[in-house]
């Protein structure tokens, strides 16, 4: 079973009220009925998790091949009590020489559809006003999409990331983000445009920043822009 599967299994039995788990005894060696004491459920994040122990425990991470060609860990940015997160893939080029997530053309669009969306909807935020981060903090060599086994691996720190933050709701950009949240294998197409959850938290499944700088996707920069106003009335009025 691998770690996300154990994760996603433990989930499951929380949400519906499990608290306790016993362990079975071998069949060889009988254990008395006095001494069959329940154990606790493992808690998927740490108590009093905050962002900087997060950040500590990823430390100079090793833990898939993702390191082997990486500049800087890409953790994440913006504001700690950020009531809005934006959730991408993993860094490229820009993210990984700076070490902070979209600041590429990708993210100078980000920016741009956050700061100029929210000024014509009159609601008063900008960029460092949410949170941001990517599925995995390393960037994948030619910025190929990451593989499963690497997302489950990175994928406990984005768990612990938003489990701190307790946003009020979520935006996933691109196909990546939004499989590795909702454990769906449809695509933006498909989930965009209705609400999802991921642990009781509204989600928003819009397309990803680089996929609206080809000139050829004009239909799907209208449609982002409907989205991201979506998600701004919803957190912000």
């Amino acid at each position: 079973m691998t770690p996300e599967q154990l994760r996603q299994y433990l989930t499951f039995y929380q949400d519906l009220g499990v608290k306790n788990i016993y362990r079975r005894t071998p069949a060889s060696k009988p254990a008395p009925a006095e001494t069959s004491a329940p154990m606790e459920l493992p808690a998927l994040s740490p108590s009093g998790d905050t962002l900087l122990r997060i950040r500590e425990d990823i430390g100079d991470c090793r833990r898939c091949g993702l390191c082997q060609q990486r500049n800087k860990i890409v953790f994440g940015s913006g504001n700690q009590q950020a009531r809005l997160v934006f959730v991408g893939e993993g860094p490229g080029a820009d993210e990984d020489a700076q070490g902070f997530p979209f600041v590429g053309r990708a993210g100078q669009l980000l920016t741009q559809m956050i700061e100029n969306t929210a000024a014509k909807e009159g609601i008063p935020i900008q960029r460092p006003d949410v949170y941001i981060c990517n599925v995995v903090k390393c960037r994948p060599p030619e910025n190929r999409a990451p593989s499963p086994e690497e997302m489950e691996i990175c994928g406990q720190f984005l768990y612990r990331q938003l489990m701190v933050l307790q946003p009020t709701a979520i935006c996933a950009l691109g196909s990546t983000a939004a499989k590795a949240l909702l454990a769906t294998k449809d695509g933006v197409t498909r989930l965009r445009g209705k609400w999802h959850a991921w642990r009781d938290i509204p989600l928003l499944v819009t397309f990803h920043p680089s996929y609206l700088l080809r000139p050829y996707n004009q239909d799907a920069k209208r449609e982002a822009w409907e989205d991201l106003k979506k998600v701004l009335h919803f957190v912000y009025d």
